[in-house]
């Protein structure tokens, strides 16, 4: 994708779309100065529900840049082109993270948006909640700020999951905020990317501040395993 074409496909998807998301989710955001106005910047919040990442980038100034599953713009049909659409268009970036090398490929995705000096998504839980409780984030949020530089925003989204329970089948209209945390930055960790301790310690803190955020009740085991059980 060149820089022009996401772009201008962004600023077309929110002027359509933004004032009927507006209306029927009734975004209160919170803390939104908190995002630097240029340079690459990490965000890091919950996941509750599908539609957490169409609300994201259509309440930032700044457009972000995030991973999604390769399903979400392989659809042949007019509903999956749609999406394709709308995904690619918002900022998303189709990566098979269920392949042998789905993490690295996630990783230097992240890394490549972040040395361009844009926004870049993230869900550090790496799938959504399966019961509206946070869980413990996985490491590579911490990989990629001490491998770019780039400072960590959290963010908690509140209120999706009572709007779309289960994260499936259309939203209904109701409230929902967005509250932004001061940046984090961990640039006392240079030179320690490899330390197993270092990185648990900067994704704990970052956890740490999205369930102040987002005052959910934290399960100290990942979410995938919780879903799985």
């Amino acid at each position: 994708m060149t820089p022009e074409g996401p772009l201008s496909r962004f600023a077309l998807i929110k002027a359509v779309l933004g004032p009927i998301m507006r209306l029927m989710f009734r975004p209160r955001v919170e803390g939104a100065e908190n995002i630097p106005g240029d340079g690459p910047v990490i965000l890091a919040g919950n996941h509750l529900t599908f539609i957490d990442s169409m609300i994201l980038p259509l309440v930032c100034d700044r457009q972000v840049f995030f991973i999604g599953k390769d399903e979400y713009v392989t659809g042949k049909s007019l509903k999956g082109r749609l999406m394709a659409w709308f995904f690619t268009g918002v900022g998303m970036i189709p990566v098979d993270r269920d392949g042998a090398n789905g993490g690295v490929a996630a990783l230097m995705t992240g890394r490549r948006v972040l040395e361009e000096g844009k926004v870049f998504g993230i869900y550090p839980e790496g799938t959504r909640s399966p019961d509206g409780r946070l869980y413990r984030g996985r490491t590579g949020i911490a990989r990629l700020t001490l491998m770019t530089g780039a400072p960590v925003v959290p963010f908690a989204v509140i209120g999706t999951d009572k709007l779309q329970p289960g994260g499936a089948g259309m939203p209904r209209p109701g409230r929902v905020t967005l509250r932004f945390g001061e940046p984090m930055e961990f640039s006392r960790y240079d030179g320690m990317g490899r330390d197993r301790y270092v990185l648990r310690a900067v994704t704990d803190s970052v956890m740490a501040e999205v369930m102040r955020l987002s005052g959910q009740e934290y399960v100290d085991m990942y979410a995938t395993k919780a879903k799985a059980a």
